[in-house]
């Protein structure tokens, strides 16, 4: 179903009169988005998040005819970032016009796919604001941070797992998706991708710009690149990383499983102000009424480097 402006405003209406504190945002520091999404950590699940969405082919076709993603790599990843930014640290009203910015944009995205991809035939419509596409895009982001998490703090609760799936429904809705297509556990999220996992298919498209992202896209792959690749291909479905023609080999997964292992009693020990996200530090100084700060500022800008840096662009 084709999320209308109208539908979106609906969705956002009935958002917003659920929201009790709209200074703190659709979560707030209490919640447990801002806890498991809070730090730079994240980060290290990005090309896994971003891969999985261009192994749908609606998704992979849509960049691939309506962006320029790779003529301007740090311009995209600057704008993405500051519109979940916005939504996921934002007071109400950031997030609610970050969302309506975003759905402006994806109305002029649509399309047919040139060819068979998997289970998708050639000619198959595809749309930006299709719920069911932005659930899966949503999904990626969801599943991504909690294998991340228990990659560096060990399995979590179930009980942690489902409030923070129940609480990133508030994200989708800012995005006009249904109710219908939500999950109110995470074993209903965990279903949901085992399902749609096993329908992705890589298309040619999806694999060349997998390998811009981790740096293949020029005549030298920057050490970032390698390192992400690495990273990516241990956190995605085996069958993934070879259709996306990564470099995974059992040493190279022995590798990553022993770097992150070793990082991650390290990170744990760091206090929490060093490895927040800035937006994250940004907003517990906005609710507490102190002005911005120059240091988290300079790290937003260091974090948004990291795409010219990994890809080599």
């Amino acid at each position: 179903m084709i999320v209308t402006r109208d539908m979106l405003e609906d969705s956002l209406a009935t958002l917003a009169r659920e929201i009790r504190e709209p200074r703190h945002g659709i979560y707030g520091p209490g919640s447990v988005s801002w806890r498991l999404a809070g730090d730079v950590a994240v980060f290290i699940g990005g090309g896994r998040a971003a891969l999985l969405q261009l192994a749908h082919p609606f998704v992979a076709y849509a960049i691939a005819e309506h962006s320029r993603t790779r003529s301007d790599v740090v311009g995209r990843f600057q704008r993405t970032f500051r519109n979940v930014f916005a939504i996921t640290f934002g007071e109400l009203d950031a997030a609610l016009a970050a969302a309506r910015r975003v759905h402006a944009v994806h109305v002029r995205i649509a399309g047919v796919l040139p060819e068979r991809v998997g289970g998708w035939a050639a000619g198959t419509p595809y749309a930006a604001n299709d719920d069911a596409t932005l659930r899966w895009v949503h999904a990626t982001l969801v599943d991504t941070v909690l294998v991340v998490r228990e990659r560096l703090d060990g399995e979590l609760p179930v009980a942690i797992k489902d409030a923070y799936v129940v609480e990133q429904n508030r994200f989708a809705r800012l995005f006009g998706i249904r109710d219908a297509l939500l999950p109110r556990s995470w074993a209903e999220h965990a279903a949901y991708m085992e399902r749609a996992v096993a329908s992705l298919a890589v298309s040619p498209p999806a694999r060349e710009m997998g390998a811009f992202l981790v740096g293949r896209g020029g005549a030298r792959q920057p050490a970032l690149g390698r390192i992400a690749e690495s990273i990516t291909a241990t956190l995605l479905p085996r069958y993934l990383a070879t259709a996306f023609g990564l470099a995974d080999s059992p040493r190279t997964t022995a590798a990553v499983h022993a770097a992150l292992a070793a990082f991650a009693p390290l990170y744990r020990r760091l206090p929490s102000r060093a490895i927040a996200l800035p937006a994250r530090s940004e907003a517990v100084r906005r609710i507490a009424g102190k002005p911005r700060s120059a240091v988290a500022a300079w790290s937003e800008r260091q974090l948004f480097g990291l795409a010219q840096r990994t890809t080599g662009a």
